[in-house]
């Protein structure tokens, strides 16, 4: 059973005192608000409660280096659900590496990870190639390492769970289903 509040305990233990920074279960939207005179704390608010929007905003943090931490929602914009297909590309396109790390820390806290096109009422897209090229990032962190933030947490969350340390390839085999490779794979 993943309890939020283990995952609040963990982050908050590891980040809350050297680098300001407090995770919080929100009731509304998503949203990254840097510390100011009315809140001392960097605060990563996620949705609703959801063990899985945690993972996803702490993804979006592993990603943002100093100075986007210092800007609410790191300084990017963000266009709702209902985007064009541009939009959506675009969308994808700086949705890759968060959701390539939010993979990783599911693993470590042996949570099923999902990825998120995030576009219900906009212009179609294919999940499969989405989650193809997030695939592609994760194997390259594997490869050439997570940053300093991203390994502390993923390997406390690791010890948590008592999933396997460090983590490694064979724990994420994905392939896109065969019954839908020969179309996809045209499209990439």
């Amino acid at each position: 059973m993943h309890k939020i509040e283990d995952l609040i305990a963990v982050f908050n233990g590891l980040f809350l005192a050297p680098l300001n920074t407090e995770l919080v279960a929100g009731l509304e939207e998503p949203v990254y608000l840097p510390a100011s005179e009315a809140y001392p704390h960097h605060r990563i608010i996620f949705a609703h409660g959801f063990y899985a929007s945690a993972l996803h905003e702490i993804a979006h943090w592993l990603v943002a280096g100093k100075a986007r931490r210092e800007l609410e929602d790191y300084g990017y914009w963000y266009c709702p659900d209902g985007r064009d297909e541009t939009k959506q590309r675009e969308f994808e396109h700086v949705e890759v590496k968060p959701q390539a790390i939010e993979w990783a820390l599911s693993a470590a806290a042996n949570f099923s990870f999902n990825v998120s096109v995030d576009n219900l009422s906009g212009a179609q897209t294919c999940r499969f190639n989405f989650q193809k090229r997030v695939h592609q990032q994760l194997i390259s962190l594997l490869d050439i390492g997570f940053n300093e933030r991203a390994t502390c947490l993923l390997e406390t969350l690791s010890q948590f769970y008592n999933t396997p340390w460090p983590l490694n390839k064979s724990q994420f085999n994905w392939n896109i289903p065969s019954d839908l490779s020969v179309g996809i794979e045209n499209e990439i």
